[in-house]
């Protein structure tokens, strides 16, 4: 018998601690991609079992084998055998110990399949807090299936899973031998005609050939003998699925009654319930909110403040040191101006990122983030979403792309289109510094009360301003989208529990490679970019003004320093960058924005973080004699030719006005494309967003100037 890796499927519903065991297994040893033809997360591994190696998939998360969204299709077609690029060997099946009457429902439909199954009980010392105790022998001999109980937090139950599921390797890929319930009764006369076309199939899995066969790859002739089949025999499918649901729990109940002992719900009052009543009282709950938004920014700003200025004060000191040990020649200009003032404008960020991403995590390892979205709903359905909306929303404050892409799983239709839309209104974490560097240079860092800090706020204000926003257009677009589709909610809220603090770090981390990566490649190579238009122009332009310069310079009398800030100046508004700069600053004028921000601003429309590595090479190109100065000082300094300051309280706000509501990202327009198979979509992101910062922009600076 050839001898091929095993194919190891982890399935399970959401929530139930899938994701941690796969990456428990596989450690280090992962790849992200999307399965063939659909955009959903594939997320694949290997690992170690004894004397062999497994591919492990994690499959997304599912409740049972009736699927409704697009990533629990692509979980039900590896299952059920109709997935042509992957073939499962072996099914683990993930369970939640404490909630085990739900997650056994999808149990014992994949046992049903009769494809090879191992059951893995996972929060067992969530189900201990509860009181609940298995007997898993029991339980494993009531399933017919191998049972084992894992701790991935700890790595425990890990050896004896891994145990598990070779011996069933070695055992031939040994399946269930009996059904968990009688599924031939549901409809045994049609099951009995599939059979005879394919007779290798299961009685359970011929039934999902009755009900889902126009989604399989069957040929026409299949098609049309299966839908005889239904006719001749009145199949229903509707009344089929429920009576088999009502069956598997009735078996459900009777084997929890034998393998699970629970305490008495009226003797005990959850811990989890008593905190939902005041988290998620009408009220209270949106004030609680509101209070952990404002800790959230408050705990960025005040955390990340020095090592922020560790990590600026040292690139400036690098390039000062630098500038005076290297001779004064182009390549110096190229390392000092658009190399380190590139990287100045990356790492800077990085502490802010790092702790907005750790406090995110600590509050969705907690429980929180879950009851975010069930507070949320009523308001939400008022501008025509729902409670799901609201995940991917809170994403956005990450990264729109795959704040989008986690938009597949809203099944309404509209409400899934109208989340789209309006996701990247959320200020990402690619606004972030942008925000930083503005807040700072225009609010002044004083304290309200002696400990709000007002910088904190004005950072509230813009994410809140943001989200507002969005509401709006949802509530004016969902007239516009004539998509009729009813509508649920349905959501599990999970059991809070103490954050898993060992996964902070790691988060942390990931995030800041994840920005210096991606985004610092797109501001570095743009920097150089900036460098290059910054420092040349058309034909003789810079020799004549270099020419020009030393004449005045050689006169007697002359005030060398002065003119020899007049001559960079007079380089950089020559230049191809100053050139494009020029052209567009009599539409950007009225906004309260120079030639130098209209420049950062065309800039960011490849990422928006890019305006802060735009203007530290533009500062940078543009003044020889900074002494050393921090960006933010540099941009402070900055007057306009007539001695008035460039970023002044108005054109500081409005600028930031700007950046909150303008679509600056081409990834994103990107993955709306891909998301809604069109490019209206993103054509009309793009024009909203872009007229709606420009209005709104315009009529902050002349209010305030």
């Amino acid at each position: 018998m050839e001898q091929k890796k095993p194919h190891i499927a982890l399935v399970g519903n959401p929530n139930s601690g899938k994701s941690s065991l796969f990456n428990c297994l596989t450690g280090l040893n992962q790849q992200v991609g999307n399965f063939p033809g659909v955009t959903v997360d594939k997320k694949t591994g290997t690992a170690e079992f004894g004397s062999f190696r497994a591919e492990l998939i994690d499959l997304p998360g599912s409740y049972s084998l009736y699927p409704k969204r697009l990533d629990e299709w692509v979980s039900y077609k590896v299952l059920i055998g109709e997935d042509k690029d992957i073939k499962a060997d072996v099914v683990v099946a993930v369970a939640d110990a404490s909630n085990l009457k739900r997650n056994l429902l999808f149990c014992t439909q994949i046992i049903d399949l009769k494809v090879p199954v191992v059951v893995v009980l996972t929060m067992m010392d969530l189900a201990r807090q509860k009181g609940i105790k298995i007997d898993i022998p029991t339980l494993e001999r009531e399933l017919g299936v191998p049972v084992v109980a894992v701790n991935p937090r700890k790595n425990k139950g890990i050896v004896e899973l891994k145990r598990a599921i070779s011996l069933t390797i070695q055992q031939a890929y040994k399946t269930p031998v009996r059904d968990f319930i009688d599924n031939k009764a549901l409809a045994e006369a049609p099951i009995e005609e599939i059979k005879q076309h394919f007779p290798a199939l299961s009685d359970y899995k011929a039934i999902h050939y009755l009900i889902n066969h126009e989604s399989f790859d069957l040929k026409a002739p299949m098609q049309d003998t299966i839908e005889n089949i239904e006719a001749r025999h009145q199949f229903n499918p509707t009344k089929t699925q429920a009576e088999e649901i009502v069956q598997r729990y009735s078996r459900i109940r009777q084997i929890m009654q034998q393998a699970v002992s629970e305490p008495d719900p009226l003797k005990k009052s959850i811990f989890t319930e008593r905190l939902d009543n005041l988290l998620l009282h009408r009220r209270w709950g949106y004030l609680i909110l509101l209070a952990v938004l404002f800790l959230l920014f408050q705990s960025v700003f005040w955390l990340a403040q020095y090592p922020m200025d560790w990590i600026d004060l040292g690139f400036s000191k690098i390039n000062q040191t630098l500038s005076q040990a290297l001779p004064d020649t182009r390549w110096t200009d190229l390392l000092l101006n658009g190399v380190i003032a590139g990287l100045s404008g990356i790492f800077v960020f990085v502490p802010q990122i790092m702790i907005l991403f750790g406090l995110i995590t600590l509050l969705e390892d907690s429980g929180y983030m879950a009851r975010i979205s069930f507070l949320s709903d009523r308001l939400m359905r008022s501008v025509g979403l729902n409670g799901k909306s609201v995940m991917p929303m809170i994403s956005g404050f990450a990264c729109a792309v795959p704040a989008i892409m986690s938009a597949r799983n809203i099944e309404n239709r509209k409400e899934r289109l109208l989340t789209i839309l309006i996701t990247p209104l959320m200020s990402c974490s690619a606004r972030l510094p942008v925000y930083t560097i503005l807040i700072g240079l225009v609010i002044p860092q004083n304290y309200i009360l002696g400990f709000m800090s007002l910088q904190g706020l004005v950072m509230m204000g813009l994410y809140l301003l943001g989200l507002v926003m969005a509401l709006i257009v949802s509530y004016i677009a969902k007239w516009f989208i004539h998509i009729k589709e009813k509508s649920f909610f349905i959501l599990e809220l999970p059991t809070y529990r103490a954050p898993r603090w060992k996964n902070v770090i790691p988060t942390m981390i990931s995030k800041a490679k994840i920005f210096v990566v991606d985004a610092g490649k797109i501001i570095m190579i743009i920097s150089l970019v900036l460098w290059a238009l910054s420092s040349f122009g058309p034909g003789n332009t810079m020799q004549e003004i270099t020419a020009k310069y030393e004449q005045l310079k050689s006169q007697p009398g002359a005030d060398v320093a002065k003119l020899d800030k007049a001559y960079h100046t007079e380089k950089l508004e020559s230049s191809f960058a100053g050139i494009i700069g020029k052209s567009i600053e009599p539409a950007i004028t009225p906004l309260g924005y120079d030639w130098k921000i209209g420049i950062a601003l065309v800039t960011s429309f490849a990422a928006r973080e890019v305006f802060v590595g735009t203007m530290a090479t533009l500062y940078s190109v543009g003044d020889t004699d900074d002494d050393g100065l921090l960006l933010k000082e540099k941009m402070k300094a900055a007057v306009r030719p007539d001695g008035t300051p460039v970023f002044t309280l108005a054109s500081g706000l409005s600028l930031l006005i700007f950046y909150v509501f303008a679509m600056q990202c081409m990834s994103t327009l990107a993955v709306v494309k891909r998301e809604t198979r069109s490019w209206k979509w993103p054509a009309i992101q793009l024009v909203y967003m872009t007229g709606l910062a420009y209005l709104l922009s315009l009529l902050v600076y002349q209010l305030l100037k």
